[in-house]
């Protein structure tokens, strides 16, 4: 195919890819509405089922009612979603990476959720039947306050990660400078600080927002990493002057996202028969 026939197939392909992408995202977004269980909540659960172990006694809990995600998930998540929500007004285009000296208080939460997951896993296994795995060795008796914390670190390291890599991914004209800065971090830490302790109030009215806060943050960072790779995929990168022009690109990444979650979910339930944590016994 000579250089002519590729110019004249590419807005045919194009023209396709607007009417294929919509009616794919709502296939996608159908297939999964019917698979969840019923109810805003019963839908997130479906979004949490796809990333969590959502163990009962490692979650919070709204009167009876668990939380999407686990203790450790839910800070992340809704950590990662206040930090996004942060950098798109703070930070704009920045599309700086953090550097050495902002990438170790980040290396930090990443080691930090790294030793309590051991940790918190190897306690796990003392609690199998039998005697076989009792004398497993552990640092410290695992908590929610220390899941939730070394979870909402994870979040903001996440996100400080994702925004710039995004900015770099998209814009034509992005700015050079440092998406995230020592102010901006120690603002971060303050806000998630504040809604961490408001969480372990286990307040109703604190716990709802954040179950849908944290389920929107795992469907937020999959439809970003899965727009970037649609990008990359047609060689669209740094091609977009504003959000509205990425119309079609972001509903790629939403619908392969979906697909994704919805594909973990019936092989999850098929496997376990539960919407509910992974099986202990």
């Amino acid at each position: 195919m000579n250089a002519m026939e590729q110019v004249s197939t590419q807005p045919k392909f194009q023209n396709l890819l607007r009417w294929f992408i919509p009616i794919a995202a709502l296939l996608a977004f159908s297939a999964w509405f019917f698979i969840a269980p019923p109810g805003l909540l019963g839908k997130a659960d479906a979004i949490g089922y796809a990333v969590c172990h959502r163990i009962s006694e490692r979650s919070f809990h709204i009167g009876d009612r668990q939380l999407p995600l686990c203790a450790r998930c839910t800070g992340e998540f809704n950590a990662a979603a206040i930090s996004l929500i942060f950098f798109a007004f703070a930070s704009g285009k920045k599309s700086g990476m953090p550097g050495w000296k902002l990438g170790a208080p980040l290396i930090l939460f990443f080691l930090a959720f790294g030793l309590d997951g051991s940790n918190s896993y190897l306690y796990l296994l003392k609690q199998a039947p039998g005697d076989a795995l009792k004398n497993i060795p552990n640092l410290y008796i695992p908590n929610a306050t220390l899941r939730l914390l070394t979870g909402s670190g994870m979040g903001i390291a996440l996100a400080s990660i994702l925004f710039p890599a995004f900015n770099q991914t998209v814009w034509r004209t992005s700015n050079p400078e440092r998406a995230l800065d020592w102010k901006k971090l120690a603002a971060l830490v303050g806000i998630i600080l504040v809604v961490d302790l408001l969480i372990l109030t286990d307040s109703p009215l604190i716990l709802y927002p954040v179950a849908i806060l944290s389920a929107l943050g795992v469907l937020t960072l999959l439809t970003i990493v899965f727009t970037m790779t649609w990008l990359m995929i047609m060689r669209q990168e740094n091609a977009f002057h504003q959000l509205k022009e990425m119309w079609m690109p972001f509903l790629a990444g939403l619908t392969l996202a979906l697909l994704m979650i919805s594909a973990i979910d019936l092989l999850r339930f098929t496997l376990t028969e539960t919407w509910g944590g992974i099986p202990l016994g």
